[in-house]
C-alpha cells in the first residue's frame, strides 16, 4: 500500500518588535516651552509607531524640572519600567535633555546597559550601547556640564547688577506690570490684593479667601483658580508696600538649581520707594502681626502635626496633588487635597478608605514605599524604592458596610415616624 505524505502548513514566526519609548524635558514653565514640550511628545509619538519593526512604549515628559535625577518623576517612571523589562530604547534630544551632570549621566546609562536599555541621544548621534557609546558620552557630557556651568554665572551677574541697580528681578508679582525695569501698577488686580488683605484682617482664614474668590470667579492673573497657598504667599508678599526686598533666595548651583532661603548667605537689597504702594506699611504690618498670633493661636491647640504611614506618599493622577487623611462619619479615608479643598469641578479623584489601603498593601513593607499613585478605577499603582511597581484594585464599602450604629438607629427613627403619621 502507498504510503501518502500529507504537507502541514505552519504559521510563520513573527519577528519580536522593539520596545521603543522617548523621554522629553523643558526647564522652564513658560507658555513656549510648554509648546515645545508639546510638539515633542507629538513628534516622538509618531516617529516610533510609524518606525516598522517598533513597538510604541510611550513618551515619558517632565515639565520645568531641572536636570537632576531624582527630582522627575516622569524619569523616575521611565527607570522603573525599564527595570521592569517593558523598554528595550529610550530615545531623547540631547545629552542635557537626560542629565546635566556628567556623574548622574554615566550612572543611569550604566545601569540601563546592564538592562540591555540601549539610549539614543539624537543631537549627539551616540547609541549608549555601541562600543565607544561611553567614552563619546563622557567627554560630550562634560561639554555640556561646562557650558551649563557657563550660562549659570552669566546669569548670576546679570541678576547681581540688576539688584544693585534696584530693578525687581521677576515679572509675576499680581497687581502689577514690570515696565521698563520697575513695577506698574495694575488697577484691577490691585483692587484684589486689597481685598485679600481687608477681609484676612476681618478674621477670614486664607481657605475661605481663596473659596470666595472663585464662587466670584475672580482668577489669577494666569486664568488659574486660587488657592490658600497663594493667598498666604500674596499676605506675606512686602512687595506691595512700595518697596522691595531682593535677593531673598538663591540656586543653590547650576546643577541642581534647587531654590534656597538666603539667611544672610549672600548680601540682600533693600529699596525704598521703588514703585506706587498697592498696600500701606501699617495695614501689611497689621497683617503680619495677625498671621503670628493666628500661628500662635494653632501651635497651642495642636502641639505636633500627625505622621500616619500613609502621609506624603500618595499622589492623585488627576491633579498630582498629594492626599491627606480626613475622619469621616463612615470612618478615616485619604483624601486629594485639591477635592477636599476646592471640589469634584477641580478633581473628579476618590477617596479610599484607610482600612482598604492597608489592606491592599499588607504583604508590603511600608518603608519600601516610594509612592502610590491614586488611579481612576479604584486603582493605586504602588512604587517601590528599587523601582518595582505594584498594581492594587479595591472595592467600595457597600451601603450596608459604610453606615455606624448611629446611622443606622437615627434611619431607623425615621422610619417609626413616618410610619405614625402615615397610620
Amino acid at each position: 500500500m502507498p504510503k501518502t505524505v500529507k504537507r502541514m502548513a505552519f504559521a510563520p514566526k513573527l519577528p519580536t518588535l522593539l520596545k521603543v519609548a522617548a523621554y522629553a524635558r523643558v526647564s522652564s514653565g513658560k507658555d513656549a516651552m510648554h509648546h515645545s514640550l508639546s510638539a515633542q511628545v507629538s513628534r516622538y509619538s509618531e516617529y516610533i509607531q510609524s518606525h516598522p519593526g517598533w513597538q510604541y512604549v510611550g513618551v515619558y515628559a517632565d515639565e520645568a524640572k531641572t536636570g537632576t535625577r531624582d527630582s522627575r518623576e516622569q524619569f523616575q517612571r521611565l527607570l522603573a519600567d525599564c527595570r521592569a523589562g517593558r523598554i528595550d530604547l529610550v530615545i531623547t534630544k540631547s545629552i542635557s535633555r537626560f542629565a546635566r551632570n556628567t556623574v548622574t549621566l554615566l550612572e543611569t546609562v550604566r545601569e540601563l546597559k546592564e538592562l540591555g536599555v540601549d539610549v539614543f541621544f539624537e543631537e549627539q548621534n551616540v547609541h549608549s550601547l555601541s562600543t565607544d557609546g561611553e567614552l563619546m558620552l563622557t567627554i560630550l557630557a562634560s561639554f555640556a556640564q561646562a557650558e551649563s556651568l557657563s550660562v549659570s554665572e552669566n546669569q548670576k551677574w546679570r541678576i547681581k547688577k540688576n539688584f544693585e541697580e534696584g530693578k525687581p528681578w521677576s515679572n509675576k508679582l499680581f497687581g502689577y506690570r514690570l515696565v521698563d525695569g520697575r513695577f506698574e501698577v495694575v488697577p484691577e488686580e490691585a483692587d484684589i490684593v486689597r481685598r485679600i488683605f481687608s477681609e484676612y484682617l476681618s478674621g477670614r482664614g486664607t481657605t475661605a479667601i481663596a473659596n470666595g474668590l472663585n464662587t466670584d470667579g475672580v482668577t489669577t492673573r494666569r486664568g488659574y483658580a486660587w488657592r490658600p497657598n497663594v493667598i498666604a504667599q500674596t499676605l506675606r508678599n512686602y512687595n506691595y508696600t512700595g518697596n522691595l526686598i531682593l535677593q531673598k533666595t538663591y540656586r543653590e548651583n547650576h546643577l541642581t538649581k534647587r531654590k534656597l532661603m538666603n539667611d544672610d548667605v549672600l548680601p540682600k537689597y533693600h529699596v525704598s520707594d521703588s514703585h506706587e504702594a498697592i498696600i500701606d506699611l501699617e495695614t501689611f504690618e497689621a497683617v503680619q502681626t495677625e498671621i503670628e498670633r493666628r500661628a500662635e493661636a494653632y501651635r497651642h491647640t495642636k502641639s505636633c502635626t500627625a505622621r500616619y504611614p500613609f502621609s506624603g506618599l500618595i499622589i492623585c493622577a488627576n491633579c498630582g496633588k498629594h492626599y491627606r487623611r480626613k475622619t469621616t462619619k463612615t470612618g478615616i479615608v485619604w483624601i486629594c487635597a485639591t477635592f477636599n479643598t476646592v471640589g469634584k469641578a477641580a478633581c473628579a479623584s476618590k477617596q479610599i478608605p484607610e482600612e482598604r489601603l492597608l489592606e491592599m498593601t499588607a504583604d508590603i513593607d511600608l518603608g519600601s514605599i516610594r509612592q502610590i499613585t491614586a488611579e481612576n478605577g479604584n486603582r493605586v499603582r504602588i512604587l517601590l524604592s528599587d523601582g518595582k511597581e505594584i498594581d492594587r484594585h479595591w472595592e467600595d464599602h457597600s451601603r450596608a458596610e459604610s453606615w455606624s450604629d448611629e446611622m443606622k438607629e437615627a434611619a431607623r427613627q425615621r422610619t417609626l415616624e413616618r410610619n405614625k403619621h402615615h397610620g
